[in-house]
């Protein structure tokens, strides 16, 4: 999951990012309104989460912004404004929940799962294929019922191949899935992530080639014939 975090103010904005990260989301942060508007043209966000009051364009603004051009990913709108009528102007704008400051982290990541679960109702909370499953109530992943430990990154990238299924997917899209756009690797990082992820599959028994290279065009998870 990409999360886009607009946030003129650098403490709050790396402190929510990093508590993100921590939940395995890949977050990209916007000082301003009009960077969150380029960032939104050039990325795709499972969710994004505004500040009300952000120089160049106002929340409230890139909110109805982004409705008119059809944006339809969840909205979370933060503000220290505690009247109805900022809330009303950020509900009407389109946000789909609003928290004040200072909020508490753990009632602000139980809506943003909320507002995530929504944008992703037809898919199921545990992933599987051929004996591999990953869980994201749990975040806990298993092969044959034994546990993987995998890092965080390991993590994501394994929920990406199993969203696609045999789909495959080159470089390019995994780069642009799992990094931010403030730490883009090289092609490399990819190569030696999938190579790290195949070695702890292997520990627990999976095949050598569960991930399977599609010489010339990527990866892709192999089905048992």
């Amino acid at each position: 999951m990409r999360i886009l975090l607009v946030e003129d103010d650098e403490r709050i904005a790396d402190s929510l990012a990093e508590a993100l990260t921590d939940q395995h989301y890949v977050v990209d942060i916007a000082a301003d309104g009009q960077m969150g508007w380029d960032f939104v043209k050039s990325f795709t966000y499972n969710l994004l989460v505004l500040d009300l009051m952000l120089p160049k364009i106002d929340g409230v603004s890139l909110c109805q912004q982004l409705r008119i051009q059809g944006y339809s990913m969840p909205i979370l709108m933060l503000t220290a404004r505690d009247t109805t009528l900022d809330q009303v102007r950020g509900l009407d704008a389109g946000a789909d929940d609003y928290v004040l400051k200072p909020y508490k982290l753990q009632e602000l990541m139980a809506r943003i799962r909320a507002l995530l679960r929504r944008g992703t109702a037809t898919l199921p909370p545990a992933l599987e294929w051929e004996g591999l499953c990953l869980d994201s109530n749990t975040c806990e992943v298993t092969y044959k019922q034994q546990p993987l430990q995998i890092t965080p990154k390991e993590y994501r990238l394994l929920e990406l191949f199993l969203r696609q299924g045999s789909s495959v997917l080159n470089r390019n899209a995994i780069l642009e899935n799992l990094w931010s756009f403030e730490e883009p690797p090289s092609e490399d990082t990819v190569k030696a992530h999938i190579k790290r992820l195949r070695q702890k599959l292997k520990g627990v028994g999976a095949p050598d080639d569960l991930i399977e290279t599609v010489y010339g065009l990527g990866y892709r998870l192999k089905s048992n014939p």
